[in-house]
């Protein structure tokens, strides 16, 4: 993992990962942050659609689908 993040979008299912960062700017980040995800969260990932898209992952005790985009915006340890 020299120069490569990885991020939410790659996460194995039925891993629990823990944030690193949020990447992304302004509103975007925000509407994350205010979904609970921010550094040093851990997030469970639930399932993923055959395609990819939406990652459902369990957050702080809740369920949330995240779209592909926005799960690359999410740095994990």
């Amino acid at each position: 993992m020299a120069n490569e993040s990885k991020t939410l979008k790659n996460a194995a299912v039925g891993a629990t990962v823990k944030v690193k960062k949020l990447t992304g700017d302004g509103p975007v980040k925000r509407r994350i942050m205010d979904m609970g995800i921010t550094k040093g969260v851990e997030i469970y990932v639930r399932k993923v659609a055959p395609l990819g898209d939406p990652v459902e992952v369990t957050v702080r005790g809740y369920e949330l689908s995240l779209r592909k985009a926005d799960a690359e915006m999410i740095v994990i340890e």
